[in-house]
């Protein structure tokens, strides 16, 4: 291992990886995607729940940590988009009204069946790019394991900041593309000559390695932050220990432990698999909530009556129900 480290093969390596994360720039542009229907993951009827966080006990540990420092503690409304099955709820004692939103039934059954006894809970079947609430109405909107199933940046984060109210909060991960394991692995590919066709992790592109699975450059994720007025606050480098050895050889608490303490201090060197971003609404106009909270996804007026289990648009007539305790707000 030692002569391993002192190889001046690796040691080249890691002076070529210093030396472009020196470069707070990339090269390119953020191209515009075309107007066309975008494809949307879809978990309906997935175990999400029982086949993919187990084992993941360190990355829940350490995913909630980021959001505990992120997180405003108290508010009137707050919506999770893509919620699941409400694994992060607890977190959101704060807040007087709470919308799990997630484009799958399924799972927001799951989520009903473990938090539907308390009343502040709304459950919302919904699609991200056309999300049923009206302008500012949101004080905090968080999208967390979302961003990597996102084929369209830019029109999320445009729907996104149209429904949070301005300075409201929007935080927010992504998977990074340029974390450390890609670099050393694209400079050792370069290195030998086998770098020819692949992910090049300081390309602003965004990277898909599995249809709809994105991993993003932290610029890319930023620029388009900006250009919805989203500034963001702080940062935070999450999951750095992402090894699978690692993570059966040490002890859970001690990498949750050194990962809770190596977060801010490591985020400006965007290298950790994922990033977190607390950002806020500096949009123009009063910063004072929305009362209405809906609005309709056919004609987007807010015109919005409702009785009992029954939505009603008051503009186009469309009508959207509640079964079994979950909205259906969907074109």
């Amino acid at each position: 291992m030692i002569r391993w480290i002192l190889d001046e093969k690796f040691v080249e390596i890691l002076w070529r990886i210093k030396k472009n994360l020196r470069a707070r720039r990339t090269c390119g542009t953020i191209a515009a995607m075309p107007e066309k229907t975008v494809p949307i993951m879809d978990y309906e009827g997935s175990r999400w729940r029982e086949e993919f966080w187990r084992g993941r006990e360190y990355e829940d540990a350490v995913e909630r940590i980021a959001l505990n420092a992120f997180l405003p503690p108290r508010g009137k409304r707050l919506v999770e988009i893509g919620a699941g099955f409400g694994r992060l709820a607890d977190l959101y004692r704060g807040y007087e009204q709470v919308i799990l939103l997630d484009y799958a039934r399924s799972m927001l059954q799951d989520a009903r069946e473990r938090l539907g006894n308390d009343p502040r809970f709304i459950f919302v079947a919904a699609d991200l790019y056309n999300l049923p609430f009206a302008d500012n109405a949101l004080d905090t909107a968080l999208t967390i394991r979302v961003l990597h199933h996102v084929a369209n940046i830019p029109n999320a984060f445009a729907e996104i900041a149209r429904a949070v109210r301005p300075h409201g909060t929007y935080l927010t991960d992504f998977a990074n593309k340029r974390h450390l394991k890609a670099l050393v692995k694209y400079h050792l590919r370069r290195h030998d000559g086998r770098g020819v066709g692949a992910m090049n992790p300081y390309s602003l592109e965004p990277y898909e390695f599995v249809k709809l699975n994105f991993d993003y450059h932290p610029q890319y994720i930023r620029e388009n932050l900006r250009r919805v007025a989203f500034e963001i606050r702080a940062t935070r480098g999450v999951s750095i220990f992402r090894i699978g050895a690692l993570k059966r050889l040490v002890p859970t608490s001690f990498l949750v432990s050194l990962d809770a303490n190596l977060q801010s201090p490591i985020s400006n060197l965007q290298i950790t698999p994922s990033i977190f971003y607390l950002t806020e609404s500096v949009k123009n106009g009063d910063a004072r909530l929305n009362e209405n909270l809906w609005r309709c996804v056919k004609c987007h007026a807010e015109k919005i009556s409702m009785n009992g289990e029954t939505m009603h648009c008051g503009a186009c007539g469309a009508g959207f129900f509640q079964n079994e305790g979950i909205w259906e707000i969907k074109v």
